[in-house]
């Protein structure tokens, strides 16, 4: 038997979720898995017709869940959102930055336009998300965001540069934003996924060679399955992870460690 101790630590019942990108992939897995550790989750996303989906899919399991449809890039609505959320729930005191674009375009062709869609969605909308969120966690004791970084927050592939830009600069903003507030008792981590099978990732998923390859990369021997998110979702979103802050944390089947 699971001693209560060891429990409690993972444990996130009556804890209120912000969970961005919910609609599908991988914002929405990890929705879903930190409703079955015991959270309240409100889901953002352009897409309303998925969030309805995503929700209905976890109320099926019992849990609480409500969502918005609300384009992240719109600065003046990310007040609104956090408030749509603590009227929802509370305070949101777990903050999941998951929403993100990848237009896959060669360097040379690459517009003013698609550059700060791609800045404004994957790095922009996380900081200022998490700025408006941190009022409510400090009252609240404390809370947990974890942004969603990339294997390009470390290494270069084709036809990504905007892509890994900004994932590279949500590696640093988790540091950044660790330094600044965790000593309030915000905890910010970071994931990075490999290769796991969402709207994003189609292009890859739709070549048997370059999946094979990506597979062959890895120490394990296969790419992600999402549900090798919710471990590490519910990980940093709870007690368990309250000394960790300010890392980004590889899931990827040990592609970054060859």
């Amino acid at each position: 038997m699971v001693s209560d101790v060891i429990h409690n630590l993972f444990d996130l019942t009556g804890r209120a979720a912000l969970c961005t990108g919910a609609a599908s992939g991988i914002g929405r897995r990890m929705a879903w898995a930190l409703s079955q550790a015991g959270a309240d989750v409100f889901l953002a996303d352009r897409d309303a017709g998925g969030l309805a989906e995503a929700e209905a899919e976890i109320r099926e399991t019992g849990r609480r869940a409500a969502f918005m449809a609300v384009d992240l890039t719109d600065r003046s609505r990310l007040q609104e959102l956090v408030k749509a959320a603590t009227s929802a729930f509370g305070p949101p005191r777990i903050l999941t930055n998951a929403a993100g674009i990848n237009l896959r375009q060669p360097i040379d062709q690459i517009t003013d336009e698609s550059w700060d869609l791609t800045l404004e969605i994957n790095l922009t909308a996380p900081f200022f998300l998490s700025r408006s969120c941190v009022p409510g966690m400090k009252a609240a004791g404390g809370g947990h965001i974890i942004n969603v970084a990339s294997l390009q927050s470390f290494r270069a592939f084709a036809n990504s540069a905007p892509y890994g830009a900004s994932k590279g600069g949500i590696a640093q903003l988790t540091r950044a934003m660790a330094e600044a507030w965790s000593a309030d008792g915000i905890i910010v981590n970071a994931i990075a996924p490999g290769f796991f099978p969402t709207k994003l990732t189609q292009p890859v998923y739709g070549n048997p060679e370059i999946l094979a390859h990506n597979a062959r990369m890895t120490a394990i021997g296969r790419n992600g399955e999402l549900e090798d998110l919710d471990g590490i979702t519910v990980f940093l979103a709870g007690p368990g992870s309250d000394y960790i802050t300010g890392q980004v944390i590889p899931v990827d089947g040990g592609f970054s460690a060859k």
